[in-house]
């Protein structure tokens, strides 16, 4: 069975399906993000029933805590989250970024000051790989060097020949393990492309990539503010830069203009922390832009979230009740919006889909940025 296979195109846009030991993933794809192996006040029965079909957890934050051998005995990830679907571990290379305070980088690989205790932490390419095969996720990334939006040629340079030489060991530490988990099923290993704004950058760390032959490609180093236009311009060479029979995968990303420009230049997957953590603040996503539910306009109101929408929240509470339960403090509201914003994401991927089945896409993006924005 062909691990990705497209069956519909409208311009660089692919209708696919990515095959998992976990089941079918159908592309394009938004990944709700369960960074400590938990998606955030959401169980995983409410998490299914958004329609969520592939979920992200973290390396880094599960060697921190609990660490990679104690998930492998709690039945890696998939067991410690009682998530029957697929799912995909980072290497931590993020967090080479995010907690550039906390890491010291050199060629060998990068060792963290623990946020938690203030222990140290080392990972390398083969250990990022062996503690992925540990956590057992369907996907797992290589081990990468992410420069931040605002690095200079030379530093994004450093940071794809890097990644390029990381690249290469996590792709052989992952054929000496035989390519499978700790719970001996196939495991999947993407490289991930560097470069920041340079085009030259892009296409060198991309053309190391593919020499490697992997089951899939990522797009890394956007969304670290560089800003939208900036990213769809590295965006529109990644469609010649990657072969066609393999997943790409555009890390980080979630506003919904974003995803609707990549999927027009040819991205198949995503990952993003917006739906919860805006869901914690009081923030809805719907077709018609986002309600800011502590708004005192919202008071009485007892339309639903959004008019159409068959999530639990839409189906059993109103917009005026979901306000006053974030102004009780009550842990329900952020559940209920959160529920609602995994189940617009999922909602949003199905149209983009079914858009690209009906090549229609360019319209409709159209009317859904209008509408949204």
């Amino acid at each position: 069975m062909p691990y990705f296979t497209v069956s519909a195109t409208d311009g660089k846009a692919r209708l696919g399906e990515l095959s998992t030991p976990h089941g079918p993933v159908q592309t394009p794809v938004f990944m709700p993000v369960g960074t400590a192996a938990s998606v955030k006040g959401v169980t995983p029965d409410h998490l299914q029933a958004t329609g969520s079909q592939m979920v992200l957890a973290n390396t880094y934050h599960l060697l921190v805590r609990p660490g990679a051998k104690v998930v492998a005995n709690l039945g890696g990830v998939h067991g410690m989250m009682s998530w029957p679907g697929a799912m995909l571990t980072d290497s931590g290379g993020y967090q080479v970024f995010s907690l550039a305070h906390l890491r010291k980088l050199d060629e060998d690989g990068v060792v963290f000051q623990s946020h938690v205790d203030g222990s140290q932490l080392e990972l390398t390419p083969e250990s990022a790989v062996e503690a992925q095969s540990l956590l057992g996720a369907d996907v797992m990334m290589q081990l990468d060097e992410c420069a931040p939006g605002d690095a200079t040629h030379a530093q994004a340079a450093k940071a794809v020949e890097r990644s390029s030489a990381w690249a290469a060991r996590c792709r052989d530490k992952w054929n000496s393990l035989g390519r499978v988990s700790a719970q001996n099923k196939p495991q999947a290993l993407f490289g991930i492309q560097q470069g920041g704004v340079y085009d030259d950058l892009r296409a060198r760390s991309a053309a190391e990539l593919v020499k490697l032959d992997l089951p899939g490609y990522a797009v890394g180093g956007l969304s670290v503010g560089e800003g939208h236009e900036a990213m769809c311009r590295v965006l529109d060479h990644t469609d010649d830069q990657f072969p066609a029979d393999r997943p790409r995968y555009l890390m980080g990303v979630g506003e919904p203009r974003d995803i609707i420009a990549a999927v027009m230049r040819g991205i198949d997957m995503f990952d993003c922390v917006m739906p919860t953590r805006n869901g914690r603040n009081a923030q809805a996503f719907t077709f018609k832009g986002r309600l800011r539910l502590r708004n005192a306009c919202h008071g009485e109101d007892r339309s639903p979230l959004e008019e159409g929408c068959d999530c639990y929240a839409c189906r059993n509470f109103s917009r005026g009740t979901i306000r006053h339960l974030f102004m009780s403090n009550e842990m329900l509201g952020p559940t209920l919006l959160s529920i609602h914003n995994l189940r617009f994401f999922a909602r949003f991927m199905a149209a983009i889909r079914q858009a690209i089945l009906d090549r229609s896409l360019s319209a409709m993006a159209e009317q859904w940025l209008s509408d949204m924005y």
